[in-house]
């Protein structure tokens, strides 16, 4: 359980995260997609992860990431950026040597990394978790083709830190999006190094 993907998701959408300024997530929340001023040639950052958006975004206080979106996606979207992308950081284990890693890294659409879970207090916790950067033609797919809404859960954010700072720890919990394993295809599995299905 080393490496999974654990979100929110349905037959034929999945959940991911993303934290900006007013400014960015007011139109997109207002049109359900995202449009200027988000700039689509830029490398934008989804995370399935509530928490490890927490610990990004600070509960929605660190300059910039004031607002947190949960944005619904198809999965075949999100497979085939998963499907397409190159690890963020090389590992011996899945790449030749380090410069066919760099070349892979260069051409890939998309990039993963894994970086520790996080708990309800924002602690590190024994298992990882997965961001997935969209650039070039994955984040203009992202925008046009896979978004199917985008909500603004900034409000629970807030109640959940509220109730985190009174002490009810139980209470917070009660209020988390509940996720899942990811059912990931073998083949995107091994891809991205991660834990085979079933384990």
């Amino acid at each position: 359980m080393q490496r999974q993907i654990r979100a929110v998701y349905d037959d034929s959408t999945v959940t991911v995260y993303q934290a900006y300024s007013p400014d960015i997530a007011d139109p997109a929340v207002r049109a359900g997609r995202f449009v200027p001023p988000f700039k689509r040639d830029r490398m934008t950052w989804i995370k399935p992860s509530f928490l490890w958006m927490m610990y990004r975004c600070g509960w929605a206080s660190k300059p910039g990431q004031e607002r947190v979106l949960a944005v619904s996606i198809t999965r075949a979207g999100f497979e085939w950026a998963l499907a397409n992308a190159s690890l963020s950081h090389y590992e011996r284990s899945v790449h030749p040597d380090r410069a066919t890693w760099q070349r892979d890294l260069k051409r890939a659409p998309t990039r993963v990394q894994w970086d520790p879970e996080r708990d309800l207090r924002l602690r590190e916790l024994p298992y990882r978790s997965l961001q997935v950067g969209l650039g070039g033609a994955a984040a203009v797919l992202y925008v046009d083709e896979w978004t199917t809404g985008i909500t603004d859960v900034t409000p629970l954010v807030g109640e959940i830190r509220a109730l985190l700072d009174s002490g009810d720890e139980p209470g917070a919990n009660r209020l988390l999006p509940v996720e899942r394993v990811y059912p990931l295809p073998a083949g995107v599995a091994a891809h991205l190094h991660a834990d085979p299905p079933g384990h």
